[in-house]
């Protein structure tokens, strides 16, 4: 979901002010925040209001965990694969005598 530097406060605040008319570049100019964050803050709201499709912070949150799940469960699955291949080495057996009474 990309860098978490500004707090989801900040961020409602932000778009407060565009809501109460001020300019993008404006705000951008006056919080020292590039314009094309601001904008995709604004899209991104607008999204989780219904109003564009997309996917919600919500989903967005939930498809993040399970990719990395999922990369969690390759990792482990490569190494028991590679276990198996390990285990299945041929290796000569150990000659067993047993002496006779």
């Amino acid at each position: 979901m990309g860098r978490q530097g500004y707090s989801a406060e900040f961020r409602r605040k932000v778009l407060d002010l565009l809501v109460a008319g001020r300019s993008v570049a404006s705000v951008a100019h006056d919080l020292d925040v590039s314009d094309q964050t601001i904008y995709n803050w604004r899209r991104q709201d607008r999204i989780d209001r219904g109003e564009t499709p997309g996917l919600s912070s919500a989903e967005k949150g939930e498809l993040a965990t399970a990719n990395r799940r999922i990369r969690e469960l390759e990792t482990e699955l490569a190494v028991s694969r590679r276990a198996v291949e390990l285990l299945k080495e041929e290796t000569s057996p150990k000659v067993v005598t047993r002496r006779s009474k």
